[in-house]
């Protein structure tokens, strides 16, 4: 009954953590790409290739379900996974829609027309090849017109986190926020494209005032998961154990997620 979680580094540990929580007896199996991170940097055709890679050694543990807990893989492959290469007892998902969905107030698997939100200026903040994608606002376009989304390609600041480095994180991340307010000096809403900036949810808050609503994928990834396994059953997996698995070097990533989640977490090779 194992559920995938695909990132490219650690960021989607901040999903799993809140899966984890909403679903405690479900197995969990965590894929972490770190020979190949960062994914911001690459191209679309790269992205594409390891993540099927990726996804494909998730199948093979027993994942009939996987989630895409990396924004760069979302905006970059997903689609085309999904038109292409996914079998048909498979299914693979991502974590733009549930915070699109959120912030536009459609409730899960509402596909009537796009509509006027109350939301009309919008700041994304997230990797170069997300940004570079626009698959945000290709997405939001499918349920929501008239609204402004000026994005912010945020060079750096995953990499930081990875390294814990947190301080140059936090100056990185209040650069960015100047540089966005530049362009757009009143959102009404900011979105975390990436499932590493949770870390750095209270910093990126301070930066941008106490007005502007801070979305932060996480939890709403979670609620959506929970939604869609009450409504599509048969897509638990026949794993049954939890394991982490990296493509990098075991005991490295190992340490590296103990710090990210405040936990003992232990990596195996992928």
């Amino acid at each position: 009954m194992a559920v995938g979680i695909f990132d490219s580094g650690l960021g989607g540990l901040t999903v799993l953590d809140e899966v984890a929580r909403s679903l405690p007896e479900l197995p969990l199996v965590y894929y972490a790409d770190h020979a190949h991170n960062p994914y911001g940097v690459r191209d679309a055709d790269d992205i594409f290739d390891l993540t099927v890679k990726g996804t494909g050694r998730l199948f093979d543990a027993g994942c009939d379900l996987v989630i895409l807990a990396c924004n760069t893989a979302s905006a970059a492959a997903l689609r085309r996974m999904q038109e292409s290469w996914v079998p048909r007892d498979k299914r693979v998902l991502g974590v733009f829609v549930p915070m699109i969905e959120a912030l536009t107030e459609r409730q899960w698997g509402d596909n009537s027309p796009p509509r006027e939100v109350e939301v009309k200026h919008v700041a994304l903040f997230a990797t170069p090849a997300t940004v570079r994608s626009r698959a945000f606002q290709r997405e939001l376009a499918f349920r929501a017109i008239g609204v402004d989304v000026e994005a912010q390609a945020c060079g750096g600041v995953v990499d930081a986190i990875e390294d814990g480095d947190l301080e140059l994180a936090e100056a990185l991340v209040r650069s960015h926020v100047e540089a966005l307010k530049r362009k757009m000096p009143d959102p009404q809403a900011a979105v975390l494209g990436c499932t590493h900036y949770p870390l750095m949810l209270d910093i990126f808050q301070q930066a941008l005032g106490a007005d502007v609503m801070v979305y932060s994928q996480p939890k709403l990834v979670a609620a959506s998961l929970c939604d869609y396994l009450q409504r599509h059953s048969k897509m638990y997996g026949s794993g049954k154990q939890s394991m982490f698995l990296t493509t990098g070097n075991a005991a490295r990533v190992s340490d590296q997620a103990t710090r990210f989640l405040r936990r003992k977490i232990e990596f195996v090779a992928a």
